[in-house]
């Protein structure tokens, strides 16, 4: 039988602990323990109760997460979570399970507790970690230095350009550095589809269609050669 990993996430951002939170739901054998916004409350929790694993942003108020790391229990392991690139050397040389970058698809989070598993039992069989089905309709991006919700069916189509990417929703469009690639992992194949290396559009949100376009409005997006053959049997499918 597969061991429960207890958990507690310690992130000062409420967003942040809530993303975590609904991708570990998602996993039958974690629980998380408490939820804590300050290397302080972590200190207290794990004082008090017997914990795994701690899910830790690094650049928090007061105490910074790896300094907490440093003066923890070692056999307490620590997954950093960060929107910062550089602090990854500090994180390993801490002997962290993992380093996470926000923002932190669902994906990467389970690939993050199988390294955990492996790691912690490696003369036992565990039974693989059972997914449990996908059933949120939206996602979190960084942008404007906070995590924003985006419901999918907000989403008219989503525009790479260059170094950041565009989310035009149907009052508003969030500009964010994260890649069109990790976008269209999180969206549902069904309803979305990706017309060319800059584009994705929404299907319920198309008006009409052409061997090298699609029209949305006044805005036309194109279809270019190497995404045509799929595009045009998934439209003309329907």
């Amino acid at each position: 039988m597969t061991e429960i990993i207890r958990c507690i996430l310690v992130d000062d951002e409420p967003v942040a602990r809530e993303v975590l939170e609904n991708h570990l739901a998602k996993i039958n054998t974690v629980q998380v323990m408490a939820r804590c916004k300050s290397a302080l409350e972590a200190f207290q929790v794990i004082n008090s109760e017997k914990v795994d694993l701690i899910f830790l942003d690094i650049n928090m108020p007061e105490i910074s997460g790896l300094s907490f790391a440093r003066s923890i229990n070692k056999h307490i392991k620590v997954i950093f979570t960060t929107a910062y690139r550089e602090y990854a050397v500090d994180g390993f040389d801490l002997q962290a399970v993992d380093y996470l970058l926000k923002p932190i698809s669902y994906e990467r989070l389970l690939q993050a507790i199988n390294k955990y598993r492996d790691e912690n039992a490696p003369v036992r069989n565990y039974e693989p970690v059972e997914i449990m089905p996908e059933r949120s309709d939206y996602f979190f991006v960084r942008a404007d230095r906070k995590m924003i919700k985006i419901d999918f069916a907000e989403i008219r189509f989503v525009e790479s350009l260059s170094d950041y990417v565009k989310i035009h929703l149907t009052d508003k469009t969030v500009v964010t550095r994260e890649t069109i690639t990790n976008i269209e992992a999180k969206l549902p194949q069904k309803d979305f589809i990706r017309t060319h290396r800059s584009f994705i559009v929404s299907i319920r949100n198309i008006d009409s269609f052409t061997g090298e376009s699609i029209e949305m409005g006044k805005k036309q997006i194109p279809i270019s050669r190497s995404y045509k053959k799929e595009v045009l049997q998934k439209l003309e499918g329907r």
